[in-house]
């Protein structure tokens, strides 16, 4: 198996450029099977997450390349075939299918979606989006299936303000008959970076980015071109590094605003944060100091990033708490760092960081993308070598990290080793035939 190994007690220093967003490649790369025409994005990051979704449009007959961050995807010889089962179940973005297709299908077959577990994750909002909007849905053999003579819009109200519900059913209404109203929005960058492509398609969209959304269906969308957001999870993820063990760090292509809570928190701590246009400057942070922090939907502090800065936290002194009210299964991290010796513990929906501490190097595992992030940091300062394993979740969302990261002066590579569990049934099977 793959994994990272990590040298930890390297200084950081120098430039790290932040890609493309994750959350918005997921919903950008469905939203072309809506045109009549190539679609180009440019910007792209190269996760497992993108490359994923180039595989799924060609199942049903997109024509698509992509090289060097820029992705044409030509939808014109698309397909309604069902997608079951394969590539759907590798991410959870794949639910950005069912409304990207009943749009311009009027019905869909799509998998129930895949990626890190977080705990509960229901699409009920989507469903009752795609429902208002005068779809049949029902679950047949583990698939979501939609069908709808015709969409008509619809004032739809959201019990919780999903990003992923608002942005499929914004994908569902823009070729739908008449006004759809989303009421109780999200707000995340990610929603108007969507909203930007689909109304450079020809679109009617106003509202993206406040609480409603108002669409009015318009009779086709035509190809465009459109340059994706940066990432403010990678962007926070390295402003993170930079104060666990920067001498001063840039983090390049990033939009400042779009990490004010994490900010905020980090000049809370004693960090200095410097903003310019499109870059943040940190400095060698001096004694940091304990905070607590909660998650909440955007602009409040987000939930991608409180397990890399739980990280932050075990450096901090004195007792700090994390409460996370978006994810309750989002603290799968804490025993890993347990290992690692930090002074940590779960009780509920939050985690109680005690510091500082000195983090010995350990073998650790990734059980999903951020919690995976999280241990890189950690690894970046602990005595000795850390191997983290199950990096697959870690590249679903990072572009070029360890290259990225070498490039600022970590010692980090990567390494097949033998799987401890395939050793383990491979005895059992030779014990068995023995027998």
């Amino acid at each position: 198996m793959e994994v990272y190994k990590i040298t930890g007690g390297k200084r950081l220093q120098g430039t790290i450029k932040v890609s493309g967003a994750k959350n918005s490649a997921v919903a950008l790369i469905p939203a072309s099977i809506l045109a009549d025409s190539p679609v180009t994005i440019e910007g792209l990051p190269e996760i497992l997450d993108v490359w994923t979704l180039k595989a799924l449009l060609e199942e049903i007959g997109g024509d698509v390349s992509f090289e060097n961050g820029t992705m044409t995807i030509d939808p014109r010889p698309m397909i309604d075939i069902p997608l079951p089962n394969g590539n759907v179940k590798k991410l959870r973005a794949s639910y950005y299918l069912m409304g990207a297709m009943l749009g311009r299908f009027k019905k869909a077959a799509i998998g129930l979606p895949g990626g890190c577990f977080l705990g509960p994750r229901p699409i009920d909002q989507h469903i009752k989006g795609f429902e208002a909007l005068g779809a049949k849905v029902t679950n047949e053999h583990g698939a979501i299936y939609l069908r709808a003579e015709e969409l008509r819009g619809a004032k739809i109200y959201l019990d919780v303000a999903s990003v992923g519900a608002t942005i499929n059913i914004m994908l569902a209404a823009v070729l739908a008959k008449g006004r759809t109203i989303i009421e109780n929005a999200a707000k995340e960058p990610e929603i108007i970076d969507v909203a930007t492509l689909l109304s450079n398609m020809g679109a009617n969209i106003k509202g993206a980015g406040t609480n409603i959304i108002r669409i009015d269906g318009v009779e086709k969308l035509h190809g465009t071109n459109h340059t994706i957001i940066p990432d403010r999870i990678e962007a926070g993820t390295f402003m993170i590094a930079a104060a666990l063990a920067g001498d001063g760090m840039t983090i390049d292509n990033v939009i400042p605003f779009h990490v004010e809570a994490l900010t905020a928190k980090l000049r809370e701590m004693g960090v200095t944060v410097v903003e310019e246009e499109e870059r943040i400057f940190i400095p060698k942070a001096p004694t940091l100091q304990s905070v607590d922090v909660k998650t909440l939907v955007y602009p409040g502090f987000p939930t991608d990033l409180q397990q890399p800065f739980s990280v932050l936290l075990t450096q901090a002194a004195g007792s700090s708490v994390i409460s996370d009210t978006i994810y309750s299964a989002r603290f799968k991290h804490i025993d890993e760092l347990r290992r690692m010796n930090a002074g940590a513990r779960v009780e509920g929906q939050t985690a109680i960081i005690s510091g500082p501490a000195t983090l010995q190097a350990a073998t650790v595992r990734a059980s999903d993308l951020r919690a995976g992030a999280a241990l890189v940091l950690a690894g970046l300062i602990a005595e000795g070598e850390t191997e983290v394993q199950e990096i697959q979740h870690i590249e679903r969302g990072y572009s070029d990290l360890i290259e990225k990261m070498r490039g600022i002066g970590a010692e980090i590579r990567k390494e097949v080793v033998p799987d401890p569990t395939s050793s383990k049934e491979d005895s059992e099977r030779s014990t068995k035939r023995n027998d």
